[in-house]
């Protein structure tokens, strides 16, 4: 058994001191926090840092030079690797609005290495995220409007082992017969995205099956008194969790207590993080486009925002900086809350007895100290 000492060790409902957190580095199982380890134990020294469950990025482009859409298994282990120096432990790579062949061979990549992300040295694989290409052209953001398809709920499904998680615009799926299909027949979590539907329209399509939304308040119908739009209706509905792309620059920092006071568990921080991701100023590609990266803002040319370079421990902490919230309520939007939202939270988002022992060790600046995933390290700062 191994023990974490002297940390402040971050539970759903609270943080405790004073005790230790036990677990198995065999089976890879958290065992629980208990009073004081064993005497027989093996111990791993906190120093007065947080111990808190492995982060869960649901919505990741890219990062370090590499993108999803590039359907290479070195790249997307690069990726893996690369996040884990950022406290995540499990991830989605996310596709977008490219050529349905190229979602196609990137879907096949993540599923040739899902298996092997389970013991390799980077954050596992949970699946992938479609985002897009099902989207609304008014709202495509970065994505390339000529790869844009009808919703196809039966490429979503035949996919299914590999597609955790999609987004798309509910105006451009008539009748929400795709909405309808995915939630009859599928697991998949269904989001409203790069979409201009109206209040009444996403609050119908959020009755009909989507229970997510793509990146609040990013590429979306706005709220506004006459027209609440998506924004109101992601809001009103509480079957719908909602993204946040918390680097200050997406939204204004003063929406991070409000959106977290009307959707509480629902709130989840994701990255959108793109090749850019972890590398210096000046020009990369995203979807076939060039963009540009100075300081925290990735753009097209035309000044269109094309993702972030968001790393989510610093999403983590940007929120704690700008709110009033508990650490505890923080530390779940990216880990416990992505975990319920794909349905992955009997296994991973928490520090809980029997779930895997995914868990980091993290100053108060939320810098990573070290990154443990099901039992093993994978990453530990130095110096």
């Amino acid at each position: 058994m191994t023990y974490i000492i002297n940390g402040k060790i971050v539970l759903p409902d609270s943080v405790v001191c004073g005790k230790s957190l036990a677990f198995d580095s065999d089976s890879g199982k958290i065992f629980g926090v208990v009073d004081a380890p064993s005497a027989d134990g093996d111990i791993i020294d906190a120093a007065g840092n947080y111990v808190a469950p492995g982060l869960v990025d649901i919505h990741i482009h890219g990062y370090l030079g590499e993108d999803t859409c590039d359907a290479k298994p070195e790249g997307i282990k690069k990726m893996a690797y690369g996040v884990a120096q950022n406290g995540v432990t499990a991830f989605l790579p996310t596709t977008m609005t490219v050529s349905k062949e190229q979602i196609v061979a990137a879907l096949n990549v993540v599923r040739s290495l899902k298996e092997e992300s389970k013991t390799w040295g980077g954050a596992e694989i949970l699946g992938a995220h479609a985002e897009g290409p099902f989207i609304n052209p008014s709202k495509k953001g970065a994505q390339a409007a000529e790869n844009i398809l009808t919703p196809d709920a039966n490429f979503i499904i035949e996919n299914s082992d590999i597609i955790k998680y999609v987004t798309l615009a509910p105006e451009m799926d008539e009748g929400h017969k795709c909405i309808k299909k995915l939630a009859a027949e599928s697991d998949v979590l269904v989001s409203m995205g790069h979409t201009d539907a109206s209040f009444e329209e996403a609050m119908s399509a959020a009755k009909d099956g989507v229970n997510h939304a793509t990146h609040l308040f990013n590429a979306m119908s706005a709220l506004a008194h006459r027209n609440p739009g998506v924004v109101g209706a992601a809001l009103a509905s509480d079957n719908v969790s909602v993204e946040v792309i918390a680097d200050t620059f997406h939204i204004n920092p003063g929406l991070y207590s409000i959106i977290a006071k009307v959707k509480g568990d629902k709130m989840v921080l994701i990255t959108d993080c793109t090749r850019a991701g972890g590398m210096s100023d000046g020009e990369y590609e995203l979807g076939g486009q060039p963009i540009f990266l100075k300081g925290i803002e990735c753009r097209l040319s035309d000044g269109t925002i094309a993702g972030s370079v968001l790393k989510l421990n610093c999403a983590v902490k940007n929120v704690l900086d700008y709110t009033d919230l508990p650490v505890y309520e923080v530390f779940k939007m990216a880990s416990l809350n992505p975990a319920k939202a794909i349905g992955c939270a009997e296994r991973i988002g928490s520090l809980e007895e029997g779930k895997d022992a995914d868990i980091i060790i993290a100053d108060e600046k939320i810098n990573i100290m070290r990154t443990i995933k099901k039992g093993k390290r994978i990453y530990e700062a130095q110096g």
